[in-house]
């Protein structure tokens, strides 16, 4: 059973695939050659999944961390009575002379540089791989230069000085004194590939070079916002950017599958797929944090993915796979603990068919926010232009229907008002967007649908007896969603039933920290259609944030972020959700709508406090 805290990871990525580095030096999670493949390094969900430890063999060893600036590379500075030492870790993007194509000639590389600064120290290195999550104990054998590991579908070579090999497992350890230089470098290939050479500790080095340099070319074009908590702002901008599936535009809501929503419990999700509302909101967040001129490239992935399924009058499918797969079928590992022992692991994603009515308005929303990024003459603008269409059309025709919701609920269908609100979002935006969708003879239309919607939401969804607009038609139950009803412009942000939601959130859907529960699950009444609690989801109190400063209650919102941000890791991370009763992180790691909530709540406080200024 594998126990590090959540919060004790940082994450690398060539914008193919990400790995999870712990404080202790070990990466106990790595999916390889995509974000979504089998993991010979899967420690992180089990003892015996895998792991590539590099660390001092002084336990009592000091350790600090933090990002080289403006990338993703990882420094982790080992200091102890002898000496100090840092290692330097990264995945390889390759060389990018255009910065929008970061990681376009990624070489599937992982390198780790160690280096003395100052006396000296022994360091130990372990290198365990465990293909195909941990079934597979690999051939290993020693070769010139390196160590070779051979199981499965996979091939890996370490580049480095001569380590021994026992039951599958290589090791060595080695003194470094001051001035003096390591490195390692792990290739992956496939067993259809040519087979792999050990590489030079110089190559090893320029790669990690390049890789330094190209983030940083890629934050110098993209980052420009210059409001409060800028760093974190433009940081959650590169774990957004690093959570982007390069080649075709996908984003992954988080780079792990299975770490738990309730210790212990069986709320383990695989998160490893591109979800159309995760992605949309990933979009509009980078409009802010950095500059999403990939726009295009997410809409033809879309347009691509779905293939007609919209404009044949079937369900947009709310997830797919980063290479734009349908079939997400989710199934169980069983030979896997789980971390904390939380069962079941599972891959692939059962929510992968359930309807969920409020993806269109996404869609529609974060196109209408990067309306300048679509360039009309663009060669895939044909596409995207019927592709959002068709979700607005579809929008119109099926808002009436039962849908699992935001939150993809396993239990029955329901009429939730965020997804009939996210209709009215889709049509809004559409008939805003019409001329530039060439669609200008639907809007009347689509506006009498809205406003039909929009009676439906103002008569329906709100309860006197909450004293708020509520998670479905005729339910008391609150939904921390519904902070997106001032948000999207459905009514004024100060709109005294906005307020009063707010309220409500703010004081009976949050726990004794002040974060924000989604919806009322915690009493473990199963009416999501599931058994056990969750934890606060961060996303939610940075949407309560965002939601008090477009209302104009700034110093209460700048408190409420201030609050939430407590929970950024050392290396300014965030998991989905916080436990509590311990304040730990819970959920897949790092999670994109976190980071989302982050940037965009910085967005409004900054918005809101430069109204307040040109009024005074």
């Amino acid at each position: 059973m594998s126990s590090t805290p959540i919060a004790d990871y940082a994450l690398l990525s060539d914008r193919r695939t990400a790995a999870l580095v712990s404080r202790a030096g070990s990466v106990d999670w790595l999916c390889l050659p995509r974000f979504d493949s089998p993991a010979p390094f899967a420690r992180l969900l089990d003892d015996g999944g895998g792991h590539f430890a590099v660390r001092p063999v002084d336990p009592d060893a000091g350790v600090a961390r933090r990002y080289l600036n403006e990338t993703m590379v990882l420094e982790t500075t080992w200091s102890t009575a002898t000496g100090t030492v840092v290692v330097t870790d990264a995945l390889a993007t390759g060389p990018a002379p255009d910065p929008h194509a970061l990681g376009a000639t990624a070489p599937r590389l992982l390198v780790r540089a160690l280096e003395c600064t100052a006396g000296e120290m022994e360091m130990a290195v372990e290198f365990a791989p465990r293909p195909e999550y941990g079934l597979i104990k690999p051939l290993v054998t020693v070769v010139a230069g390196g160590v070779l590991a051979r199981g499965g579908a996979d091939v890996m070579m370490l580049s480095g000085p001569a380590l021994d090999v026992t039951a599958a497992t290589a090791t060595g350890r080695m003194t470094l004194r001051a001035g003096e230089r390591l490195t390692l470098g792990m290739v992956h290939r496939s067993t259809s590939e040519e087979l792999p050479v050990p590489m030079t500790a110089a190559a090893l080095d320029d790669a990690l070079a390049v890789t330094v340099d190209s983030w940083r070319a890629w934050s110098r074009i993209h980052q420009s916002y210059q409001g409060p908590w800028r760093e974190l702002v433009h940081h959650s901008g590169r774990v957004l950017q690093a959570l982007t599936y390069q080649p075709t535009g996908a984003v992954v809501a988080a780079p792990t599958t299975s770490l738990p929503e309730d210790a212990g419990g069986e709320r383990n999700w695989d998160y490893r797929y591109s979800w159309v509302r995760d992605a949309s909101f990933t979009l509009e967040a980078l409009w802010v944090a950095a500059c999403p001129d990939e726009a295009h490239q997410f809409f033809d992935y879309l347009a691509a993915s779905s293939a007609g399924q919209v404009r044949d009058g079937a369900d947009l499918q709310i997830m797919f796979g980063i290479g734009g797969e349908h079939d997400l079928t989710e199934r169980e590992l069983g030979h896997l603990a789980g971390w904390r022992d939380s069962r079941p692991v599972r891959v692939g994603n059962g929510a992968w068919n359930q309807r969920q009515l409020d993806v269109y308005g996404e869609l529609l929303g974060s196109a209408h926010r990067l309306v300048e990024q679509l360039d009309p003459d663009h060669p895939g603008a044909t596409a995207w232009r019927e592709f959002l269409v068709s979700c607005a059309d579809a929008a119109a025709r099926r808002w009436r229907e039962t849908d699992q919701g935001i939150w993809e609920v396993r239990g029955e269908p329901r009429h939730f008002l965020y997804s009939k609100l996210m209709c009215w979002v889709a049509l809004d935006r559409a008939t805003a967007m019409a001329e530039t969708l060439r669609a200008t003879d639907r809007v009347p239309g689509w506006q009498a649908v809205a406003a039909e919607i929009r009676e439906e939401i103002l008569t329906k969804g709100w309860s006197d007896t909450a004293g708020s607009f509520t998670q479905s038609f005729g339910s008391p139950d609150l939904d921390a969603s519904n902070l997106m009803i001032g948000l999207t412009g459905f009514l004024p942000a100060d709109d005294p039933r906005v307020l009063a939601t707010i309220d409500a959130v703010a004081e009976r859907l949050t726990d004794d920290r002040g974060l924000v529960y989604r919806y009322g699950t915690r009493a473990g009444d199963n009416s999501d259609g599931l058994a056990g609690e969750e934890g606060t989801f961060l996303l939610c109190t940075f949407w309560l944030a965002q939601a008090l400063a477009a209302a104009g209650r700034v110093d209460r919102a700048r408190e409420v972020f201030s609050r939430a941000v407590e929970y950024v890791n050392d290396v300014g991370l965030l998991a989905e959700e916080v436990d509590p009763a311990t304040g730990d992180l819970l959920g897949n790691f790092p999670q994109a709508f976190s980071h989302i909530g982050l940037v965009n709540a910085a967005w409004a406080i900054a918005q809101a406090e430069s109204a307040t200024h040109a009024d005074s």
